[in-house]
């Protein structure tokens, strides 16, 4: 199997963690996963030490989220064996892999990409805008930002190879992680 392909499961893995995920530790922990299969298909476009920034980066985002929530007390939950809308995100991420794969295998042909790389960036990117419009929640709203800046950049880096714009990313991933951080830590003060 390709090493694309393997990055490629690797996020598929994180983004289900995301999606499907009741607590906030598997939810860092998909993150921390989406990070390393962000990783793992830059690698190949950008040198070692600039995609190192990218899994960097995003691991120190993904540890300030958990720190800060590791932090807070613990939120009240309900039904933990099958909430009542785990299996409409079950339904709408299925949805999301199955468009992302056909616009994928259009955008590969167009960019001239590979496959892994092109549905990758579009997974990420998807189901970031689904957290985005699902949930509430803060910090569900948090990794929908996360996730899709990081489809972004996954599909940025098999066009260009600016050090200064993958700084300029890491920044931002930096940034909206303290953010949230931030208002995580004043919600939870408030409560």
């Amino acid at each position: 199997m390709n090493s694309g392909w393997l990055a490629f499961l690797l996020l598929f893995l994180g983004v289900l963690l995301l999606v499907l995920a009741l607590s906030w530790r598997w939810k860092a922990g998909g993150l921390a996963i989406q990070y390393l299969g962000l990783f793992w298909l830059v690698q190949p476009h950008w040198p070692l030490a600039v995609a190192a920034v990218a899994l960097i980066s995003g691991w120190m985002a993904a540890l300030v989220l958990a720190i800060t929530l590791a932090t807070l007390p613990p939120p009240e939950s309900g039904n933990l064996i099958w909430p009542g809308g785990r299996f409409f995100r079950l339904l709408t991420i299925s949805l999301v892999v199955l468009v992302t794969f056909a616009l994928a295998l259009r955008l590969a042909d167009w960019l001239m990409i590979a496959l892994p790389v092109a549905w990758g960036s579009l997974l990420l990117s998807g189901t970031g805008l689904l957290l985005l419009g699902l949930s509430q929640q803060d910090l569900d709203i948090s990794l929908g930002l996360l996730t899709t800046l990081a489809g972004f950049e996954v599909l940025y880096a098999s066009l260009e190879t600016s050090t200064l714009v993958v700084a300029l990313l890491a920044l931002i991933h930096l940034g909206m992680s303290l953010t949230a951080a931030y208002l995580l830590s004043l919600k939870g003060a408030a409560s």
